[in-house]
């Protein structure tokens, strides 16, 4: 018969832990532990604290931080959670000298901190330069849309929350006359009359808050030139309804400014809009700003610095900001894969999968598909090869256009001439000629700081600098959002959600200094 070693539940037994010896030089937890008692300044967070004279002594904010900043590394939010994780787990019980805050006081840290969160930031971002982590070469701007502590059920325009409150009014009137009806023929439903007095209760709390929102709050306005209502939510106005790939969400956008060498977050903001557009200047504005305040650069984007963002900051108004300020930028408008041949092929490859196997019509490519630019007068073609220009005149319709041709050299040996000519057969007979195509011009239309960009982002150093931006940023919310598991801001505000944000922003950069830096053992 096999023999185990005995055990037995009911015994004692004294175990002796040093809570230094738990935090081990070289893990997250010791990095967390050495720059908050070595490095960073929290004296800003002790004003609020009044308890000089009087009144109980508080956590220190050093514990709570440290708590917080390692739950928020093991994707822990819930402020139940880190005063259970306190209780029973060695590494945080080292952390917080085994005391154990109530989950009120974290929860209360975390939403009441805001100001203070955004100092701890920046000394981070201080130790980050200090310590030759920054490269001040290339910033890349992008933003992750995340669901916050708010359900898009209670949102809508005020006319769409009036409909909805009328709705509520008719449902109440229905069970009022429901009961009226029980009571007059006295056939009684003790069950039923419980659960219609339940459903009466719960239209009218949400009758009386929509009537409350409709009545205290006026309609929110879009960030556009041209001001139009966008939608109001009841739970927390300061958040929008957003387009993802995964659906619509009720969220903020949590923007982030990452520096090129060791992809460390420079500016972190969240925004309760979906639109990019209104968020570009803010940014750069808060980059400038503190890298001035904390005498990094006195003037960052003077020393030619490369900023790079995607198509959702394109717009006429931000091109024009950059050209004024001379900001050296790189942002493609939605139509730069278009102009460029190379996603043209991987289109062709990879694009509309579902059509594979049917039996396509011939159609020629576009003209819309050429790369025009009318300050420069060039056009080039989706092969990337450029045409000649022939003149200027009207069409049949009194249209004044640009008339453009392609060398007949050159649509011969093509490899997509079959795409591109009506009779690609000619192109292999001398008389035939290349492909002609035609652009409207408006001369009374001044050249545009977009097509400034266009020609900038279009040139092939344009292209090598833009190719940077992905594996620049992309990679800071794979960090955030799968290895942290930030899937959703638990708090409402705008404030208390950049809060947030920031700590989880703290939590990425710290863990860059743990890996790159220098934290002494």
């Amino acid at each position: 018969m096999a023999k185990f070693i005995p055990y037995d539940y009911n015994q004692n037994s004294m175990i002796v832990i040093n809570y230094q010896d738990q935090l081990v030089p070289g893990s997250f937890e010791y990095a967390i532990h050495h720059l908050i008692d070595t490095k960073l300044d929290l004296s800003t967070f002790y004003p609020k604290f009044k308890n000089d004279d009087i009144g109980r002594p508080a956590y220190d904010p050093a514990i709570l931080l440290k708590i917080i900043l390692f739950g928020y590394s093991r994707g822990i939010t819930s402020s139940r959670d880190l005063e259970w994780q306190c209780r029973h787990n060695i590494i945080f019980k080292a952390l917080c000298c085994d005391r154990v805050p109530h989950f009120t006081t974290i929860a209360d840290f975390i939403s009441s901190r805001s100001s203070e969160i955004a100092s701890l930031f920046e000394q981070v971002l201080l130790i980050c330069d200090e310590q030759g982590l920054l490269g001040h070469e290339l910033f890349a701007i992008d933003g992750c849309k995340i669901p916050s502590n708010a359900s898009k059920e209670w949102s809508g325009s005020f006319k769409e929350l009036e409909q909805k409150r009328d709705k509520i009014k008719r449902q109440i009137r229905y069970h009022l006359d429901q009961h009226k009806k029980q009571d007059k023929y006295q056939s009684r439903d003790d069950e039923r009359d419980k659960q219609r007095k339940n459903a009466i209760e719960t239209l009218n709390q949400a009758f009386d808050r929509i009537d409350h929102f409709l009545k205290s709050e006026s309609p929110r306005m879009g960030q556009g030139k041209i001001k139009k209502e966008v939608k109001s939510n009841i739970t927390d106005n300061e958040s929008a309804k957003m387009t993802t790939s995964k659906g619509t969400i009720q969220g903020y956008n949590g923007l982030a400014a990452v520096d090129k060498k060791h992809q460390v977050i420079i500016d972190a903001q969240a925004f309760g809009e979906g639109q990019e557009h209104h968020t570009l200047q803010p940014i750069l504005e808060a980059v400038e700003q503190r890298y001035h305040r904390l005498k990094i650069n006195q003037a960052i984007f003077e020393s030619n610095i490369i900023v790079t963002a995607d198509t959702g900051f394109a717009n006429e108004s931000n091109m024009q900001y950059l050209h004024d300020n001379k900001i050296n930028a790189y942002i493609p408008d939605n139509k730069f894969r278009s102009r460029d041949p190379k996603f043209n092929e991987q289109k062709e490859k990879y694009g509309k999968r579902q059509q594979a196997g049917k039996k396509k019509a011939h159609h020629l490519i576009p003209a819309s598909e050429f790369n025009f630019v009318e300050t420069s007068m060039t056009c080039v073609c989706p092969a990337g090869q450029e045409l000649s220009f022939r003149h200027e005149g009207e069409d049949k319709l009194g249209n004044h256009k640009a008339f453009f041709e392609g060398k007949l050299l050159q649509c011969r040996h093509c490899d997509i001439k079959h795409r591109c000519m009506k009779n690609p057969q000619s192109a292999d007979h001398r008389k035939g000629n290349g492909r002609q195509v035609s652009f409207v011009l408006n001369k009374n239309v001044k050249p545009s700081y977009t097509d400034w960009m266009k020609q900038r982002i279009d040139s092939e150093a344009g292209k090598q600098i833009y190719s940077h931006r992905m594996s620049t940023v992309e990679p800071v919310f794979g960090n955030i959002g799968t290895n942290k598991r930030l899937n959703r801001f638990s708090l409402r505000g705008r404030r208390k959600v950049q809060g947030q944000w920031q700590l989880y922003c703290i939590v990425h950069n710290i863990e860059k200094i743990m890996n790159y830096g220098k934290i002494a053992a």
